[in-house]
């Protein structure tokens, strides 16, 4: 390998990672942001190339030029061709990234153009990715893989041999790994030959090189992860090591993550680094690398699993761990620099080519979306299910791990939770003498809480240990953990006791870190009456720093973490200077909360140091922006609850000095939670009035109030009971709308078509609150607006209005929505803006406000409004120019709009048309029907911006996968299976299929109406109908390999609703794209001619002043 140095790329395009998914979350925007900053202090200028509007990665201030372009080929090789970088980034953008370098390649760009792969070469990617390279690799290099073969062939028939041989060589179980995809997708488990086959079908499909290698499934060994770092001159170094929970079986992503590893013997821990680092050796690795080895129980034994030659979700949680800038030092790398000349950012005195070391433990916990989809499978396996995690650091493994339970933000999570269920279970498991406990704990989103219950009823950790396989080190923590409980539990009202005994206990709990919500939940105690005797105690947490080198250095990162270890210890550091300000963040990334938060809390700190004030930030997010160390004055890493941030606010503002005042409306819905028992405390809220939060999130006085304004809202009622809410709905007539008080992205809001519906909906939602009632409307069709704007009380500053693509009824954070309006007349916009203008200044809100309404011909009702950072935030920040979060921070610091140039009213149209469009990650989540509707199922967006609708929502719909892939001989069928009331937009959507090469099948009532405009389909029996006609049944035709799109608008008619639910899940398992409603089938049809046009379409980088900037 030369040592010969290439001179420093005078320019660099950095690839993004595109929408947020399961498998792909908010790591890329951190990594992503790390990289531009680093290379900009080099003096290069950076060009980014990413379609998603919610990071801080496409500010327009992040790097030199921002292109938000759809991630393909055509579009990436024609900013090359106009920018001319001499360097090109990859390693940052996640898999999405490295699949295009690769396809780039293969397209023959790198030979058009003079421009070189920077960091990981081509081939080190290559051969780390694709499953038979990798093995032949480390056979050479004496590295032992788990017995595997290769399936992939040129014809089915060739990978149906391949996959026979492959079953007959390894047997079951065994595990499905495809190339080339992110988090598992595709791949899994398979214990029967059924799922072998369907599994190996589906991975075949999901790999982009059409390989997937089957591999003997190692059960019950260890999961350990090494990330390691190594540079052109051959300098490698581990930088954290990490250990899964669960053993081998479930994908890294969905399991509990421990760093550094607790439970390996020296010499072994050892073994497995040096092997980490002959692997980065031999492939040729510049920059960051995850290596994922399975050690046997006894020790003896290990095997490589897979290798991610770029920086992965690992990375941001080992940067996170460590303090360690991985993304920051990988860009470095690729640009020449080598280990032993970058300097270490976090001590400022040593350089990057060091091991850091931890005296403390992290613990991660992974965060499911099956609260929104409670009829998914919530079995785990090799395929990733978490659309997010958060993160904890304490003194020891109890502590972290309940510092992290309390991170969460899910109903259910605290250490206590229990099913209703489980009781039952687990006596029925004892009186059979332990049978069917393996079953009770199989890996599950719920594993680990079942586990705990298991314990409380007794059952032996070595029970346990036969059961799962997880290591008895864990579950003697585990058990120490529940002896605490037990001896609180015990001590009931005590616990606050005057007596030694009751003192120690009481510390005991608070150093495992167990809440004083928890303490007494468990005590029987009041909350209040714990937090009073802890304060008298003196019992208040201390707090350390991440330093990456366990206080061997000085460091100067404003890093910290919360230990009741320290409680009573001098402080590390003294609070931070005034005038400051402490910043809220939005916890794990979920479905209704996602990293458009991330970017206001991260802008809004931002905007507090530009104007000369310390920002202090929490978060529990090790994915994100906002908990890098140099995002903010200090940062803690911590639980968003009321007593982490309350203890935070303690140790910043010590007697003498005025207590920090708190943002709450930047980091979505947890926040602004927090914001009455903040306000209850003392603590000032800037910019937030607790009475406006509480007037537009509690539903009694919101409807009160736009009675009074003379604002419509659908017709509708509050509810208190369940009886109420059948009662309302039955007065003003189905179909109805449900909303819960104080939710987010449309948390169990759901249409009810029939009193049965309500009844079930009623049964999810649970025990209704006096306090918060459930608002029940009559649910209206019309085209739906949203609105953002900022205001301080007298200006109102309406940047612009998005219109949705589907009517009313798809939850905003799930519909295509444009700007400005196509739709709507300028007339009726201005009343809109009218009505919210009225609105808001009656509320009192200052800051940022979102609103939603209904227009229809009668009149334009009022839906919903939250005084608070909304999803849409970003996206219109960035294409209206106008920098929403600084201008609502100034205006929590006194400001007012008017002394910043700005109006009431809504702002000058601009120039071209962006489009807003979800991603959807459901065909991950086997059981999730994808049909849209109030409640959101999006894990991400991207953004699309053309000189007309057509381009941008093209564009969109190319960069969100929501198109069909294109026809091909196996594979060009659109199946229809049309509702009654949308077939008069048949033509619309047929017509352009058929233009763009595709064949059309249907359902018998779908295809009368096909053929009554003169449209040939062929014929598609309804299931449970057979082979009848001679036609294939729906569910088969899926199957067949056949079909490259599915269109299916459900009918609310109960018998029609179970078979078309029947044909969205058989599209779902088969990974085929499935749209369910008409409004969104109509644009992805008329977009395919946009992307048979894209290298014509017009694109430009965006700049500060957003669309009023020209398109070129």
């Amino acid at each position: 390998m030369s040592n010969v140095r290439l001179p420093k790329p005078k320019s660099v395009l950095i690839i993004g990672s595109g929408p947020v998914v399961i498998g792909q979350a908010a790591e890329f925007d951190y990594a992503g942001t790390q990289a531009c900053r680093a290379l900009r202090a080099e003096g290069i200028r950076t060009i980014l190339v990413n379609s998603n509007p919610a990071t801080i990665m496409t500010d327009p201030s992040v790097a030199d030029a921002v292109y938000l372009e759809p991630l393909t080929v055509e579009v990436i090789e024609r900013i090359i061709a106009f920018e001319k970088p001499e360097g090109l980034l990859a390693g940052l953008g996640g898999q999405t990234a490295l699949n295009l370098a690769v396809a780039l390649s293969d397209a023959g760009v790198f030979e058009r153009h003079p421009i070189r792969l920077l960091g990981t070469p081509l081939t080190a990617i290559k051969a780390a990715e694709d499953r038979e390279l990798f093995r032949a690799m480390c056979d050479r290099i004496g590295q032992p893989t788990a017995p595997s073969a290769i399936v992939e062939g040129e014809t089915q028939a060739a990978r149906d041999a391949a996959a026979t041989t492959a079953l007959a060589q390894i047997g079951l179980p065994a595990i499905v790994r495809p190339a080339f995809t992110l988090g598992g997708t595709g791949g899994g488990i398979v214990v029967t030959e059924e799922e072998y086959w369907e599994r190996v079908r589906s991975g075949l499909r999901a790999s982009p090189i059409g390989q997937v290698m089957v591999e003997r499934c190692l059960v019950g060994w260890q999961e350990i992860e090494y990330e390691v770092m190594r540079d052109a001159e051959g300098t490698c170094i581990a930088v954290c090591s990490m250990e899964n929970v669960d053993p081998l079986g479930v994908h890294t992503g969905d399991s509990i993550v421990v760093a550094p590893v607790q439970t390996l013997p020296d010499p072994v821990h050892q073994r497995l680094r040096s092997a980490s680092l002959d692997i980065i050796r031999a492939l040729g690795v510049e920059g960051g690398c995850n290596v994922q080895l399975a050690l046997s129980p006894d020790y003896r034994d290990y095997v490589v699993i897979e290798v991610n030659p770029r920086v992965s979700r690992s990375s941001a949680l080992a940067s996170k761990a460590t303090g360690y800038p991985i993304a920051r030092v990988a860009a470095q790398i690729a640009i020449g620099r080598t280990l032993r000349e970058i300097p270490n950012a976090v001590t400022g005195t040593t350089v990057a080519a060091f091991e850091p070391a931890l005296d403390y433990i992290v613990v991660k916990l992974p965060r499911f979306p099956f609260d929104k989809f409670p009829g998914a499978d919530r079995l785990l396996g090799s395929q990733m299910k978490a659309t997010g995690e958060v993160m904890a650091i304490d003194r020891t493994f109890g502590a972290a791990l309940n510092k992290a339970l309390r991170s969460m933000e899910q109903k259910g999570s605290g250490p206590t939770a229990e099913e209703a269920s489980w009781d039952g279970e687990l006596s029925a498991i004892a009186a059979h003498g332990g049978k069917g406990l393996k079953e009770f704990l199989r890996p599950s989103d719920s594993r680990l809480w079942r586990l705990l219950a298991a314990m409380r009823r007794g059952v032996s950790e070595e029970e346990i240990h036969a059961a799962t396989g997880i290591t008895r080190w864990f579950l003697a923590e585990f058990a120490r953990l529940i002896s605490i409980e037990h001896r609180v539990r015990e001590a009931g009202r005590t616990l606050i006791g005057p007596d030694p005994a009751s003192i120690s206990l009481l510390a005991t709990a608070k150093r495992s870190a167990i809440g004083d919500e928890d303490l007494a939940r468990i005590s029987g105690l009041d909350e209040a009456r714990i937090t009073t005797r802890r304060a008298q105690l003196g019992l208040t947490p201390g707090y350390a720093m991440v330093d990456t080198c366990a206080a061997e250095f000085a460091a100067v990162t404003p890093y910290f973490y919360s230990t009741f270890a320290a409680a009573g210890s001098p402080a590390e550091a003294p609070p931070v200077p005034r005038p400051a300000a402490l910043v809220i963040g939005s916890g794990p990334v979920r479905i209704g909360q996602g990293i458009e938060f991330d970017y206001c809390a991260v802008r809004a700190a931002e905007r507090l140091r530009e104007r000369g004030w310390s920002a202090v930030m929490v978060n529990s997010n090790p994915e994100t922006v906002s908990t890098d160390f140099d995002a903010s004055t200090r940062l803690y890493f911590e639980p968003l609850d009321a007593e982490s941030i309350m203890e935070i606010i303690r140790a910043e503002s010590p007697e003498g000095v005025e207590t920090l005042p708190a943002f709450v409306q930047f980091g979505g819905q947890t926040p602004l939670n927090l914001a009455a028992p903040l306000a209850a405390a003392g603590v000032p809220l800037l910019g937030a009035s607790l009475e406006a939060i509480d007037e537009t999130e509690d539903r009694v006085r919101f409807a009160a109030l736009l009675d009074r304004l003379g604002i419509l809202q659908p017709e509708g009622g509050l509810a208190r009971s369940r009886a109420d809410a059948l009662a309302l709905a039955e007065k003003i007539g189905y179909p109805v709308i449900v909303r819960p008080s104080y939710v987010i992205g449309g948390l169990a809001i759901d249409f009810a078509y029939t009193p049965d519906d309500l009844t079930r909906q009623l049964e999810r939602i649970g025990e209704i609150a006096a306090a918060r009632p459930l608002r029940i409307d009559r649910f209206l069709e019309g085209i739906e607006i949203d609105i953002d704007a900022v205001t301080d009380g007298e200006t109102v500053l309406i940047p612009g209005l998005l219109e949705h693509v589907e009517l009313a009824g798809v939850h905003s954070g799930d519909s295509i929505a444009v700007y400005p309006p196509q739709r709507i007349s300028a007339s009726r916009q201005a009343e809109v803006a009218e009505i919210f203008t009225r609105l808001v200044r009656e509320i009192g809100v200052r800051g940022l406000v979102n609103a939603q309404f209904i227009v229809r011909e009668e009149g334009i009702y009022l839906i919903e409004v939250n005084p608070r950072a909304s999803r849409t935030v970003p996206f219109m920040s960035k294409v209206t120019g106008i920098p929403m979060v600084p201008l609502a921070v100034d205006i929590a610091l006194g400001d007012t709009l008017a002394s910043a140039g700005y109006r009431s009213g809504v702002a000058s149209a601009p120039t071209g048309v962006a489009v807003k469009a979800p991603a959807f990650s459901t065909a991950k989540l086997r059981g999730v029907d994808p049909t849209l509707g109030p409640f959101m199922q999006s894990t991400g967006e991207v953004i699309g911006i053309g000189v007309n609708a057509r381009d941008a929502i093209g564009k969109a719909l190319i960069a969100a996968n929501l198109l069909p892939p294109p026809p091909r001989d196996a594979q060009r069928t659109i199946l229809l299976s049309i509702a009654d009331r949308d077939k008069g937009l048949l033509a619309q959507l047929a017509q352009p299929l058929i233009e763009a090469g595709y064949a059309i099948a249907a359902t018998p009532g779908t295809r009368e109406a096909l053929a009554a405009l003169g449209i040939h389909a062929t014929a598609a029996n309804p299931i449970g109908a057979g082979g009848r006609d001679g036609a294939p049944e729906i569910a088969e035709l899926i199957r067949s390999g056949s079909i490259a799109a599915v269109v299916n608008t459900p009918s609310p008619e109960s018998g029609v609703l179970r078979d078309a639910l029947e044909i969205r899940l058989a599209a779902v398992e088969e990974g085929v794209l499935c749209l369910t409603t008409m409004e969104t089938a109509v644009a992805a049809a008329e977009s395919l001619a946009v992307r048979n046009a894209l290298a014509s379409v017009a694109i430009a980088p965006l700049g500060n002043g957003g669309l009023r900037e020209r398109l070129r």
